[in-house]
Parts: structure tokens; sequence; C-alpha cells
């Protein structure tokens, strides 16, 4: 049995050696010297000795999440994350996360809500997306519904309608049909359902600019019917219509070109 003969402070704030019988034994984090209550003249057996090395591992495990969660928020998993990055043993993982679920520093529950309140005030994301992310950080689905029960309808409707305007200025080079289409897509792709879109479809769609779609028309019709020329007739029409539908383009509107053309080339004739 030996026993303890000097309790030392470190240049390290909080830190401490301890010596058994005049000799240097082992260091201890401040809150461990409290819990076993050392002081000089106190025993120590190999087994206390044990207890004490161990609840100092775990007690510098917890003091560097402690700085790692000062900075920002973190979820369950980023903790563990951390803690294996730092060669933390599997077996003192667990207490560590415990001592920061007890001092509330650790909420997956928590950080969800706040993920959430972030994203949907900063970011034009729908709530498919934000899930995803989440889910990604291993954040319980109970937790995440929760957190999404913020996102309302109206705020979806709201952020949804900034997104399509955006993506509306992003396409105004193409036809308007493919123009929708394109802002419809965008939408789902960035989360929302695909009813959000019928939703807010008559607050965004842009003012036609009628000028600027017949030269769009004008412009890829001509190539398109140089393209097809090899074809004859009703054939020929067929390709072309199918090809400027795919490209976004009205029938209508392509019809009226090919009406056009005719009528030209039957003037030419004359």
């Amino acid at each position: 049995m030996a026993k303890i003969t000097k309790i030392e402070a470190q240049k390290r704030q909080g830190r401490y050696n301890v010596y058994l019988d005049g000799k240097y034994a082992f260091p201890v984090a401040e809150s461990v010297l409290i819990q076993f209550r050392l002081m000089k003249g106190l025993e120590v057996d190999k087994e206390f000795e044990a207890q004490i090395t161990t609840a100092d591992q775990i007690a510098r495990a917890y003091s560097r999440m402690l700085d790692y969660l000062s900075h920002q928020l973190r979820t369950e998993n980023d903790v563990i994350k951390k803690l294996r990055d730092l060669e933390t043993p599997d077996e003192f993982i667990e207490p560590v996360l415990q001592k920061l679920r007890d001092q509330e520093l650790l909420d997956d529950h928590e950080y969800a809500a706040s993920y959430v309140r972030t994203e949907m005030n900063t970011d034009l994301k729908g709530p498919r997306n934000i899930r995803q992310k989440l889910r990604l950080k291993r954040i319980g689905e109970n937790d995440i519904d929760d957190a999404l029960a913020q996102f309302t309808l109206e705020q979806q409707l709201k952020n949804a309608t900034k997104l399509a305007n955006k993506l509306f200025r992003r396409y105004r080079s193409q036809p308007l049909q493919r123009q929708e289409q394109k802002v419809r897509q965008g939408l789902i792709t960035k989360g929302y359902a695909s009813s959000i879109y019928d939703q807010i479809k008559g607050q965004v769609e842009p003012q036609e600019d009628f000028e600027q779609q017949e030269k769009l028309l004008e412009r890829q019709a001509e190539k398109l019917w140089h393209r097809y020329q090899r074809y004859e007739g009703h054939e020929r029409e067929i390709k072309f219509k199918q090809a400027m539908y795919r490209k976004g383009f009205d029938l209508d509107a392509t019809q009226a070109w090919i009406d056009q053309q005719d009528s030209d080339e039957s003037f030419s004739d004359e």
C-alpha cells in the first residue's frame, strides 16, 4: 500500500502530479482530485490507482470535448467521431457522452431544432433535403420530425417562392415551357414536395417577353428545320415538331412557324 506524499500543480491549469512514497506516480485532473478526495497522506493501492487513472482519462477526454463543443453545436455522432479521431478507448466514450448529456451540452433533439431554424431562415432548401442532412448526422427520426414541425407550410411556400423566382431568372433565356419544367424540377431537387410549385405558380410565373420568345423560337426552329432537311413532307414536320417540343417550345407556336414557312415558299413560287 503506497501513500500520497506530494500533490503539485502542473504548469497546465487544472492538472496535478501525484507522488506516491516520494516518487512521481500519475497525473490527475482537478475534478478527479476532488472526486476521489486525494490528499497528502492518503493510502493508495493498485486497484484504487487504476480507478483514479481511468477517471482521469475520462476527465481528459471530457475536457477536450468541452473545447470541441465551445465553437458550435455538435451531434452525438460528431462527438463520437472526434473522440475516436483522438484515439479514445471505446470504453471511455459512453461515460464522456453521458457527462456531456448530464450537463446539457449534448442534445440531438436541440441540435435538430437549431439546424432546421438556421436552414429555413438562411437558406432555401426544402424539408426533404434538410431531413436527409440530419439523417447523415445520425439524428433520430423522431427528433427530425419534431424539428421539421417548425418548417410550416406557410414558411415552405415563402421560401419556395424566393427560390422559384431565382430559378426563373436563371432560365429566362429558355422557352417558357422549359423554364417552368426547370423551375419545377429545381424545387423538387432542393427538397420541396412536387405539389409546392402548383401552389405558388400564380405568384412566380414570369411575364412573357413575346419578342424574346419569338427570337428564341425563330433561332431554334431554323437550326432544327435545317437538321431534318433530309426528310421530306410530313415526316420532316413530325420530327421537327418532336424536337421543338423536347426543347420546350409550344406546339401551336411551332406549327405557326411551319405555316409561315409554307406561306413564304408559296409567295416565292408565285
